[in-house]
């Protein structure tokens, strides 16, 4: 039974964790959901939109810049500007950052590797719609999938993240705490996710989708979807 939460999960060519997203919003949380084609020009039967993992366009030239021009993106920003909440997945957190609706850029992996492993982050806070249902200091354990997941924005760009309260979360040890090895990818400040400004935009490279259940290794990830469904969060910014 829907919770009567509309959520839309956008599908480019390559997308391979559209539908992860896609049952981990509709049948685990019980989210009245639907993929939508990066051909639709309009976002306005949603509550909130899901830009899920995979490889739009097959990350020619660079990870998401091809998906930035996809006919559904003019809406997005519409969606967005309108304060209501999105979540960029792994590549969709790519295309967020190609698209000027998050700041920085996503970089190969320090390793050079492909990265295919369970990760720790821990939440920085709560004021991003994403994070509302966690505390500060909250580490989740999530899967990572990538291979250009090394987050970077110039020192300028990270003072202002920094005093905006626009890091959502780092990647870290179990027991919480930023280490060398726990950063695998390299990214600045060990940052794992950002909001904008407005906290209702966010990107993470972790993939939560992939995490609702513990037959599949761990059910974190409910823990930072699971704010869709709570009464009065989509009233806050409808």
């Amino acid at each position: 039974m829907s919770n009567g939460t509309r959520v839309g999960v956008l599908t480019f060519p390559g997308s391979n964790g559209d539908h992860d997203a896609f049952h981990a919003v509709q049948d685990d949380l019980g989210c009245e959901t639907r993929l939508v084609d990066y051909r639709e020009t309009s976002l306005d039967a949603y509550d909130a939109v899901i830009l899920p993992g995979g490889f739009s366009y097959g990350d020619a030239l660079r990870c998401g810049a091809i998906a930035r021009f996809s006919p559904v993106m003019p809406a997005l920003r519409d969606f967005a500007a309108s304060g209501k909440p999105v979540l960029g997945i792994c590549n969709g957190f790519q295309i967020l950052c190609e698209a000027h609706l998050l700041p920085g850029a996503l970089l190969r992996n320090q390793t050079l590797r492909f990265h295919c492993h369970w990760t720790h982050i821990r939440i920085e806070h709560n004021q991003a719609f994403w994070t509302a249902d966690l505390d500060a200091g909250d580490v989740l354990r999530l899967p990572v999938a990538h291979g250009e997941g090394s987050y970077f924005v110039d020192a300028a760009t990270l003072k202002d993240l920094e005093t905006n309260r626009q890091i959502v979360a780092r990647y870290c040890d179990a027991n919480g705490q930023l280490t060398a090895s726990s950063n695998p990818n390299g990214s600045l400040g060990a940052i794992a996710a950002v909001s904008n400004a407005a906290g209702n935009v966010v990107g993470l490279m972790p993939h939560p989708e992939r995490a609702t259940n513990s037959l599949t290794g761990g059910a974190d990830g409910l823990r930072l979807l699971q704010h869709l469904t709570r009464d009065g969060a989509m009233k806050q910014i409808a």
